[in-house]
C-alpha cells in the first residue's frame, strides 16, 4: 500500500452554492448552478417540494431495515440487476488507498419493472427484492413514493442543467434520455469507522458514474470533496449537511456529455465514530442513450474529448469494477 495518496489533513469546510427550486428568477438559478458546475460540480438544492416530515419517515424506515439481523438482510441480497442489500465491505471504490472495502452497508432500489415487461431484460431494469411486509410494514410503499418524488426533483435539476449548457430546458426530457431513465436510490448505513492512515474508509474516494446524484443525509457530517484530484497533497473539504436540503453532484457521465466543461468531483466519507445514514439517488439516462459530446459543448477549438458510449455499457462496466463478485456470498443463500 505504499502508493497511498498523500493528503492535507487539516479540516476545512466547503461553501457551496444553494439552488432554490421555488425561485421565480430562473436566470439567477441557472447562473448560480452553472458557476457551481464549473467550480466543483456540487451544490445544495432547497424548496424542492419533498416535506421534512416525509424525509424523516424515509430515514426512520431505512434505520429499521439496517437494524434487522444480518440473516434477514441477506434474504434480499443484491442481485445481478444491482437491486437489494449490499453488506459491509461489498464495495471498494478506491483500491489504491483502501485496504478493504467500504465500511458501510446499503440497499439498492431501482425503477420497478415487472418480469413480463419487455424492458425487464435490460441490465438496470427489473423487479426489486423487498423485505417481507410482515417484518417491515409499509416499507416498500414509502420507498416507492420517495423514489418517485426524488425523480421529480432530479428532472427539475436536469432542466436547469440544460439551460446552463445553453440547451433547451426540456433537452434531457426526451424518451431516449431522462424520459425513460435509469434511476436508482440507495439507502446507506455507515458504521462510523475510518482511519485514512491505515487505509480504512467509511466510503473510499470516487466520482459518481452517472449523470446527477441527489443526496439526502441525516445531519451527521462525513462527506468530503476534493476539488483538484491532481493536487499534491490533496485537499479535502467537508460538505456540511443543511436540514431539508439535497446535496447534488454531477457524475462522470455528465462530464463526458459536456466534454469536460462541467466537473464530476472526487468525494468520500470519513466516519467520526458516529453512525451515519444517507440516501443517494442516482440518475442516469435511458439504457440505449448514446452519451456523446453535446452540440453546445463542441466547437472548432473544443473537439470531443471522449468517444461516444452507450449508457448501459458504461454503467455495467463501472459497477463491475467497484462491487464484489456475488459468488462470494453463496454460503449465505
Amino acid at each position: 500500500m505504499e502508493n497511498r495518496t498523500h493528503e492535507d489533513t487539516t479540516m476545512k469546510v466547503s461553501s457551496l452554492n444553494c439552488i432554490d427550486l421555488s425561485n421565480p428568477d430562473l436566470r439567477q438559478s441557472v447562473d448560480s448552478l452553472k458557476q457551481a458546475c464549473l467550480d466543483c460540480g456540487f451544490f445544495y438544492v432547497i424548496n424542492h417540494g419533498i416535506s421534512q416530515e416525509f424525509m424523516d419517515e424515509v430515514f426512520e424506515q431505512s434505520k429499521k431495515f439496517f437494524a434487522l439481523p444480518l440473516e434477514e438482510k441477506m434474504k434480499v441480497l443484491r442481485n445481478e440487476k444491482h437491486r437489494g442489500y449490499t453488506p459491509v465491505l461489498d464495495e471498494i471504490l478506491d483500491p489504491d488507498n483502501q485496504v478493504r472495502g467500504d465500511y458501510k452497508e446499503g440497499y439498492y432500489i431501482g425503477i420497478e419493472v415487472p418480469e413480463d415487461d419487455p424492458d425487464s431484460d435490460k441490465p438496470f431494469y427489473g423487479a426489486n427484492p423487498w423485505p417481507s411486509n410482515d417484518i417491515l410494514p409499509r416499507w416498500r410503499e414509502i420507498m416507492e413514493i420517495y423514489h418517485q418524488e426524488a425523480l421529480k426533483v432530479s428532472m427539475a435539476v436536469a432542466r436547469l442543467l440544460a439551460l446552463a449548457l445553453n440547451l433547451d430546458a426540456d433537452y434531457f426530457d426526451r424518451p431516449e434520455m431522462l424520459g425513460k431513465p435509469i434511476a436508482t436510490m440507495r439507502l446507506l448505513h455507515y458504521e462510523g469507522k475510518s482511519d485514512p492512515s491505515k487505509g480504512i474508509y467509511a466510503c473510499g474516494a470516487h466520482s459518481d458514474y452517472g449523470m446527477i446524484t441527489l443526496l439526502a443525509t441525516d445531519g451527521v457530517t462525513g462527506l468530503q470533496i476534493c476539488k483538484d484530484k491532481n493536487a499534491k497533497p490533496q485537499r479535502w473539504d467537508y460538505v456540511p449537511p443543511i436540514k431539508g436540503a439535497f446535496i447534488v453532484n454531477l457524475g462522470d457521465m455528465l462530464e463526458r456529455w459536456s466534454n469536460g466543461y462541467f466537473k464530476s468531483t472526487l468525494h468520500r466519507v470519513i466516519g467520526n465514530g458516529e453512525e451515519r445514514y444517507s440516501i443517494p439517488f442516482f440518475v442516469e439516462p435511458n439504457h440505449n442513450c448514446l452519451v456523446e459530446c453535446l452540440p453546445t459543448c463542441e466547437s472548432d477549438t473544443s473537439l470531443p474529448k471522449f468517444p461516444p458510449i452507450k449508457c448501459s455499457t458504461y454503467l455495467s462496466q463501472r459497477y463491475r469494477e467497484t462491487h464484489a463478485d456475488l459468488s462470494i456470498y453463496k454460503h449465505h443463500t
